[in-house]
Order: C-alpha cells, then structure tokens, then sequence
C-alpha cells in the first residue's frame, strides 16, 4: 500500500513538473517572439490598390519579394502560382511568397472574364492603381510587395512555399493601417518610408498574434521558427547582437551540444552562427551610426567589438565604405546601399 501511494504521488509529481515544464516552453516561445517581433524590419517596396468589376480578370507576374494581399471589400476568388483557387472574401489577409504569379477573377452576369490590360494600371500620387475607368469594382484589394528580416541575410518569409492565409474581423483594423500606409504614399512627406514600414509591422505583428491562437499556424512553415532550440538562440542574437556570443554560449542557450547546434543552426539558415552575427551586428552599427553621433569607437563596443580597427574591417565588407563615409552619406540623404 505504502509503495502505491508513492508511485501515485511520484505520478502526480511527474505530471505537475510535465506542466510546469510546458508552460515555461510556452512562456520561452512567447518571449522568442517578442525578440524577433522587435527587431524585425520591414521595407515597403511597393503598394497597389486594386478595383476589380465584375466579369473581370486581373493577372499579375512575379517579384523578388514577399507580396501581402488584404480584401477590403467584395467577393471574388484567387489563384496563387497556379494553385487552386481561393474564395475572396472582406478581411481575409493572404502573404504570397516571392517569385509567385496570382490571377484575380470576379464573377459577373456574362459568365466571360475581360482581362485588366496593363493600358488600365494608373499611377496616381505614387501609388498604382488598377481598375478599369467608369465601372464599380466588385473587389477592392490593398496589395503590396515587402521585405520583412533581420540584418541583411534573414528574410522571415524568404523561404516560403505556401501562402498564409487569415481571416480577421473589422475591428482588428487591418484595413485602416493599410489605408493609412496608401495616404502616407500618397503625402510624400519626410518620414514616409519610416510610417509605411511601421504601419506594415503592425499587420505582420497581428498576423503573429492571430497565428499563436489559430488552429491553421502559419509559423510551422518557417524553418526560423520551426526548431524552438534554434529560435531561441537566434532570438537572443537578434535582441542582444552586441553581447559576447560564442558558438558554445550559443549552444548552451539552445540547450544542444556545440556540435549539433552547428549543424542545425547551418541547416536552417545556410550560414554559420558566426556569419549571421556579424550581418545582425553590422546592421545595429549601421542603424547607431544613422541615428546618434557616438563616436565610431563606442558603436564597435555596442556592437561587439573591441577593436576599432576590426570593426571598422567588418563593416566595410557590409557596407562597401567606411563607417564614418556611411555616416556622412546618410547625414546627406544618400541611400543606403546595405540594405
């Protein structure tokens, strides 16, 4: 009997350190996240809004660069790289990959799709706009072709095969930061490329959020997010890219052998540790360099190094010019050839 109540109690031991244990892997993710959502960047590369009527067909080509699709209104249906078709339908977000064709089709009264020909693409106040003049879209679409990484060698959605797919509601607004992404185009004004890259953030961020809650997780088709050792170390790279990182402090923050996190960490981002790290710091150096006058030799400190002459080395074979001509050159509006 006494040996029984023991296993017993040694069950209920197990099962509340098995919980104790998932739920501090749930808390790890979560905080994961939060460091790669904070140090994610987003560039806008272009912004498109789409009126498709009835009876129409809209097709687009290829670009080198992940594409985000939001419904603002109507019903039709798209096809992706020449998949199956997809329903359209208001507030439903789609991320295409890079290099990926689409075809929009929206039914109308003849049953024959007229295809948008490029004679009807408009640009107006810096922003495209497809439709065909003097009739009423059926399907309002805001569409925009983005990158979203950390440091200049991993992209978030370079990889990916499949499109992401979510429904969101009104009131998660998505449509009113894309609205407002499209005005901050139109405007022109100083800041423009800063507000559009945050307002697209915030959709990326609420995309983040809606996955962890949905039973469709888009984040398992990331190799980046996939292996939570490898993400957790890469993580820390990314919310700490000045700290003294080593491939075996690294390991150790993964919970894996020097050995295995090599391996796995070169499987999932074709680079070494070391190589990554280097690309994460350049770019806090580059972004000090932009946005303070520290000098040169307290940026290397705040980005690992302690030689000067080191950083100075590593940067130029980033950034193809020493730190202090990068520095002038963004001081003078220049662009940045980095990134």
């Amino acid at each position: 009997m006494q040996d029984t109540t023991k296993s017993q109690a040694g069950s209920r031991q197990e099962e509340r350190t098995d919980s104790t244990i998932a739920v501090s892997a749930v808390k790890l993710a979560a905080a994961d996240l939060n460091n790669l959502m904070r140090a994610l960047e987003i560039d806008v590369v272009a912004l498109t809004e789409m009126l498709i009527p009835s009876d129409y067909r809209a097709e687009m080509g290829t670009m080198d660069a992940p594409a985000i699709h939001y419904t603002i209104s109507g019903r039709g249906r798209i096809s992706i790289g020449n998949g199956p078709w997809m329903s359209l339908e208001p507030h439903l977000l789609i991320i295409k990959p890079p290099n990926t064709p689409f075809t929009i089709e929206v039914d109308g009264p003849t049953g024959q799709k007229r295809l948008i020909s490029r004679d009807c693409w408009r640009q107006h106040d810096g922003v495209l706009r497809i439709g065909i003049p003097n009739e009423q879209p059926e399907v309002i679409q805001i569409c925009g072709f983005f990158n979203a990484s950390f440091g200049q060698s991993v992209g978030l959605f370079r990889e990916l095969r499949e499109p992401v797919v979510e429904k969101f509601e009104p009131t998660d607004k998505i449509d009113l930061k894309l609205r407002e992404a499209i005005e901050e185009l139109c405007a022109q004004e100083i800041g423009m490329g800063a507000m559009t890259a945050s307002l697209l953030k915030q959709v990326i961020i609420a995309l983040v959020r809606r996955s962890m809650k949905s039973s469709r997780s888009w984040t398992d088709r990331f190799s980046i997010l996939t292996d939570r050792q490898i993400t957790r170390a890469f993580a820390d790279m990314v919310a700490r890219p000045g700290a003294a990182h080593t491939v075996q402090s690294l390991a150790h923050s993964a919970g894996l052998s020097r050995s295995a996190f090599m391996a796995r960490f070169s499987a999932i981002f074709g680079r070494s540790p070391m190589v990554i790290l280097r690309d994460l710091r350049m770019r806090q150096a580059a972004l000090e360099l932009t946005t303070t006058s520290a000098p040169i030799e307290v940026v290397a400190y705040n980005a690992g190094y302690e030689s000067r002459s080191s950083f100075v080395r590593a940067f130029r074979k980033a950034y193809e010019v020493d730190p202090s001509q990068y520095r002038q050159r963004m001081k003078n509006g220049e662009g940045d050839k980095g990134t």
